[in-house]
């Protein structure tokens, strides 16, 4: 089967969406204080004056996947081309953070797919990515997001996702392992009904991926 195999170097990837509701926006400074006064900070001190702030800023960036809508993101970049051959954007840097803990967790997400009738633009499976991964997440139900989101709006003949992360509430704190990955895959279609298939595309990206 040929490939059409394109890493995130070649792809734009997506801008934030940073805006969030008047009320909460203002009650979250207030809020980074008392945790900060929780703590046994003084929020008041020089090196935190600015910290709630900034740290409002930050979780607006970090969890803007919720005020994105998946139809602007696609903006309709569905052509139809004659092309049943899979296709693999591979190496889309993740970020995201652990709902149980609110600590992040990170790697890289690769998505491939067999068109049906069209074919969706490039740019926007990174996108599509970057709209689950911006909320309080498991990566198991992100994987799965990204598989079902794609499998829906495109119809191709089948889907398929893996993602490789690396959990800070796993190396942080808790078993303390700093070198522990965890990987969780998405298969739908072809991708799951036919073993060459699958197998293929494993071995394309986890292969690459370990060299």
């Amino acid at each position: 089967m040929r490939k059409r195999i394109v890493t995130m170097k070649d792809v734009e990837t997506a801008p934030g969406v940073s805006s969030l509701g008047t009320t909460a926006k203002d009650s979250l400074p207030g809020l980074v204080r008392e945790l900060l006064a929780a703590l046994g900070e003084n929020p008041g001190r020089e090196g935190l004056q600015g910290t709630p702030e900034r740290v409002t800023d930050s979780w607006r960036f970090l969890t803007s996947g919720y005020r994105m809508e998946i139809g602007d993101v696609l903006n309709d970049a569905f052509y139809s081309v004659c092309y049943d051959e899979m296709v693999i954007v591979k190496d889309i840097e993740v970020f995201s953070l652990c709902e149980h803990h609110l600590l992040p967790f990170f790697g890289k997400c690769h998505v491939a797919y067999v068109p049906g009738k069209k074919v969706i633009g490039l740019s926007k499976i990174p996108r599509i990515v970057d709209m689950f991964a911006r909320r309080l997440q498991i990566q198991e139900r992100l994987t799965n997001q990204i598989a079902e989101t794609l499998m829906g709006k495109l119809r191709p003949q089948g889907v398929g996702v893996v993602v490789e992360a690396r959990h800070l509430c796993m190396m942080m704190r808790g078993v303390e392992k700093q070198h522990s990955q965890a990987v969780t895959s998405a298969m739908l279609g072809v991708f799951r009904d036919q073993q060459q298939t699958r197998e293929e595309f494993l071995s394309l990206v986890l292969g690459s991926s370990r060299t």
